[in-house]
């Protein structure tokens, strides 16, 4: 399994502390957005159709710090927008690792193997690549020429100096499971510490709106894609819980938590989630307190939340899951690679 034993450890230890304090409710992790500026334009992503004057903003790292502070969440996450865009990204990283936080850069690559000189490997750090498929799929997705290659040039330069690489993986109506499978043979060949993968979710900003999956599509898409995993056949190394993989598939029946990864930018804390455009409170606290989370994931027929079947959203639920006594066996055995 893809998460290293360390954190593994460290988020048991929250839940556990969390559910002594008798929480309801708790993050387990910060989607942190220091930008929204992007040097590609995904027809698949909203984030670059905000405003200009949106565009040109980005979080001071003493914010970042603040609002990580005031979540509380082991594992922060930081999406975009391109994070390697913002010109402080080294300072808000170092100030992460030195609050021993897990720490998520994701990147589309372009700019990695120069930046590299910026940051020093640690185990609280991770750089996620994006890749949706192999060369001529990838570069469609994200709609320009040239990109495939040169993330993978920079997954191999952060290897070679020491750096966790892990990527992600969004995958869409008219993705190639055979395609899929050969990416993740690739990308075990150049000993990635883990791969993400999700469906894709309808933003409401994003220009493409007819290539994001159904639940059935996706389950049947999924059976596909994990067809020689689930069989034994390949040793592909997830991020993701085998349980949320079982979920995928339709072996698992999860409901949404929303809360369990809440976003944080330059507009605020996000309402009522980073998939969902609905506005934005000051506080985390607000957002815990004033959101009607009966209102969201699928039990509340909110036809915004149909679909949906994606990581941010369902991983919290699967984590949540995996403390059951029933699943801790399994949960320790895919963490050891003896098993999915």
């Amino acid at each position: 399994m893809g998460i290293h034993l360390q954190q593994a450890i460290e988020i048991g230890k929250y839940i556990v502390t969390q559910r002594v304090l008798g929480r309801k409710r708790f993050p387990l992790v910060l989607m942190l957005e220091p930008l929204f500026r992007c040097n590609l334009a995904c027809p698949g992503c909203g984030k670059i159709q905000h405003p200009k004057e949106i565009l040109k903003q980005h979080l001071t790292p003493e914010q970042c710090f603040a609002a990580v502070d005031e979540c509380g969440a082991p594992v922060v996450s930081i999406p975009g927008g391109e994070p390697l865009l913002h010109p402080q990204i080294d300072q808000i990283v170092e100030g992460l690792i030195a609050r021993k936080k897990f720490i998520v850069l994701c990147t589309n690559g372009l700019l990695l193997e120069k930046s590299l000189h910026k940051f020093k490997p640690s185990p609280y750090l991770t750089f996620s690549v994006h890749l949706d498929g192999t060369k001529e799929w990838h570069d469609h997705c994200v709609d320009r020429k040239g990109v495939f290659d040169t993330a993978i040039s920079a997954i191999r330069a952060a290897k070679a100096k020491g750096f966790r690489v892990g990527t992600n993986t969004t995958v869409f109506d008219g993705s190639d499971p055979k395609e899929l499978q050969d990416l993740f043979d690739l990308l075990t060949t150049l000993g990635v510490d883990g791969m993400t993968i999700s469906p894709g979710y309808s933003y409401e900003w994003a220009p493409d709106q007819d290539h994001f999956l159904k639940r059935e599509q996706t389950r049947a898409l999924f059976r596909q894609i994990f067809a020689p995993y689930k069989a034994g056949k390949k040793n592909w190394d997830f991020i993701n819980s085998p349980l949320f993989l079982d979920f995928l598939i339709g072996e698992k029946d999860y409901d949404c938590t929303p809360w369990g990864s809440p976003s944080y930018s330059v507009l605020g804390w996000q309402k009522p989630c980073y998939l969902l455009n609905e506005g934005h409170y000051k506080t985390f606290q607000e957002l815990l307190d004033k959101t009607d989370w009966s209102q969201y994931g699928q039990a509340s027929k909110n036809p915004k939340c149909a679909d949906c079947m994606v990581h941010c959203g369902y991983e919290p639920t699967a984590a949540m899951d995996a403390m059951q006594p029933t699943n801790i066996g399994r949960s320790v055995k895919a963490l050891l690679g003896m098993g999915n």
